[in-house]
């Protein structure tokens, strides 16, 4: 297993944000983390990115405590919301030092850029302003490519969809689809957008209150069945 979850909690005041006895992820899976606003899909993301710290239990990643060591980091490529962006850079220098943590020089990013053109549609370089200054869905762009072109082994994203326009949205349904594909990239994402998670997931689970409700298999059932949830809800 490339992630193993185990006892896994968090508790914010009086409200229990993630609630997990056993998750086990297989390597080279794309996993689709759905449910409701509140259900604890970005705090669940935070915990396996250790960002914060747990109440009780663990996140391994390949075999490791992600709390207890680094070397998870070399692999995982994350992108949660435009908090985790450098603002005040342009997008060519902040994908630049990204490239520079994981030991590539520019050559190296420019060629794992290419890929990536038709998703910038010619807005995100070369446009000589600063981060802060770009829209919403080209930030949200940025730290996607910056997720992405590092080819990790493990990659996760927190709503890849919002803020971008359709064909955006497609392209990147594409993209992710493609590198698990290609790279065998552990995939795990969250999305509110159902229809885009079950055309490319493997496996869906969805979240509700901090607990597991449903882990499925993705087939013509399973999607039912996750409407039938989503509209009685």
């Amino acid at each position: 297993m490339i992630i193993e979850i185990k006892d896994l909690k968090k508790i914010f005041g009086e409200k229990t944000a993630v609630d997990i006895p056993e998750l086990n992820i297989e390597a080279g899976s794309l996993i689709g983390l759905v449910g409701n606003n509140g259900a604890g899909k970005t705090t669940l993301f935070r915990l396996i990115l250790d960002l914060l710290k747990t109440d009780s239990g663990y996140v391994l990643s390949d075999g490791a405590d992600v709390s207890k060591n680094e070397k998870w980091k070399e692999y995982t490529g994350s992108f949660i919301d435009s908090r985790f962006l450098i603002d005040f850079l342009t997008p060519e220098e902040f994908l630049y030092f990204v490239g520079e943590t994981y030991d590539m020089n520019k050559e190296v990013v420019d060629e794992h850029l290419i890929p990536f053109t038709r998703f910038m549609n010619g807005e995100i370089l070369g446009q000589k302003k600063y981060i802060r200054d770009f829209s919403s869905g080209n930030k949200q762009k940025i730290g996607i490519i910056a997720a992405m072109m590092i080819a990790p082994k493990i990659l996760i994203l927190d709503e890849p969809f919002n803020f971008l326009d359709p064909s955006s949205q497609i392209e990147i349904r594409n993209l992710i689809a493609a590198m698990n594909r290609e790279h065998q990239t552990t995939v795990f994402i969250s999305s509110h957008n159902l229809n885009y998670t079950t055309d490319i997931c493997s496996r869906v689970i969805l979240l509700e209150k901090g607990l597991i409700i449903k882990d499925l298999k993705n087939s013509a059932e399973a999607i039912e069945e996750l409407n039938a949830y989503f509209l009685g809800s």
